[in-house]
């Protein structure tokens, strides 16, 4: 799926969402996260490609689909001048499976009270509004954008634990886009790296927490060789942090110029690359994975093929176009 606005485009962007997981969207800002949210919602035009949300068309059957959404922006829809108890009574009429009970059980999960009104609420509690909204429909893909901005830690270790149960049953799923990566780190199945518009890197996390290690060493100490495997390099007067695959590890080693340093045990330090740092160096790095890879399992399936059955999600090689 590939689109473009004002100079900016989404470009052969594929990526799956099993039923029963949880995606982790991230990359830094103006990568396109916010622009593929809004594309599979059909807020704007793609160019060419194929949108799937549970097995049907996000354009043909748009209505049908956005029933089974619950969506989570980053800023709040809801007129300020509402009350929180009004909240219900304006958006529960468009849901057919709304649950009074859930919504109530939310508000006081988390110290909402129905008397409050919205424009009064802390970004924070507003926020906690907006997902107390989007739990209580029984939605089947939850799409969260941002969703922790303006939480505390102990909020959003507890918006993490409801995130967890809400898959637990197999037919839901979350496709969660954050700058705070620590969040996914203890609830993401997957992974969608994007930058500058393109997919590096989609997959299981435990394959992206594999993938890419970070290489520390000597300033100047990079030979030519060594050169041509790094997917990011920032030097520094005293040093470099450079990234490589991981499985170039031994041979990065080898292709050390040995007129550089005498010394080659601890001539390098290396260790596996987190999310932040994998970001960090490939924003402006010298190079990317170019297409998307496809990761294979031991038992030789790709990534989305091992898990269960159905996809929640389905993006395929499209392009965005047109405006808002």
């Amino acid at each position: 799926m590939a689109a473009s606005k004002e100079g900016f485009g989404l470009k052969d962007v594929t990526l799956d969402l099993p039923l029963g997981y949880i995606m982790g969207l991230i990359g830094p800002n103006g990568a396109g996260k916010s622009t593929l949210i809004k594309l599979i919602l059909n807020m704007i035009r793609r160019d060419s490609g194929d949108i799937q949300v549970l097995g049907r068309d996000n354009i043909q059957e748009e209505e049908a689909i956005k029933g089974d959404l619950g969506v989570v922006f980053d800023s709040i829809f809801l007129n300020g001048q509402w009350y929180v108890e009004a909240a219900e009574r304006i958006m529960a009429p468009f849901y057919p499976r709304w649950n009074s009970r859930r919504y109530a059980d939310y508000l006081q999960r988390f110290g909402l009270q129905p008397g409050q009104k919205i424009k009064k609420l802390s970004r924070g509690m507003q926020m906690k509004l907006m997902l107390a909204i989007a739990l209580s429909h029984d939605a089947r893909l939850l799409i969260l954008d941002e969703p922790t901005s303006g939480l505390d830690v102990l909020s959003r270790d507890e918006l993490m634990d409801i995130l967890v149960d809400y898959i637990a049953d197999g037919r839901h799923s979350v496709l969660f886009s954050t700058h705070i990566t620590a969040d996914l780190e203890s609830v993401a199945d997957f992974i969608t790296y994007i930058n500058a518009g393109s997919v590096y890197f989609t997959g299981p996390k435990d394959e992206f927490e594999d993938s890419f290690m970070l290489v520390q060493g000597a300033h100047g100490d990079i030979s030519r060789a060594q050169e041509s495997m790094l997917l990011g390099l920032r030097a520094y007067a005293t040093g470099f942090d450079a990234l490589i695959r991981s499985e170039d590890r031994q041979t990065f080693l080898e292709a050390a110029d040995p007129a550089h340093s005498g010394v080659r045990e601890g001539r390098y330090q290396m260790q596996r690359a987190d999310f932040d740092t994998v970001m960090r160096l490939t924003v402006h790095g010298p190079r990317q994975l170019g297409s998307t890879p496809e990761f294979h399992s031991v038992d030789g399936g790709t990534a989305s093929s091992r898990v269960k059955s159905g996809a929640s999600l389905s993006v395929r090689n499209g392009h965005e176009g047109g405006k808002q």
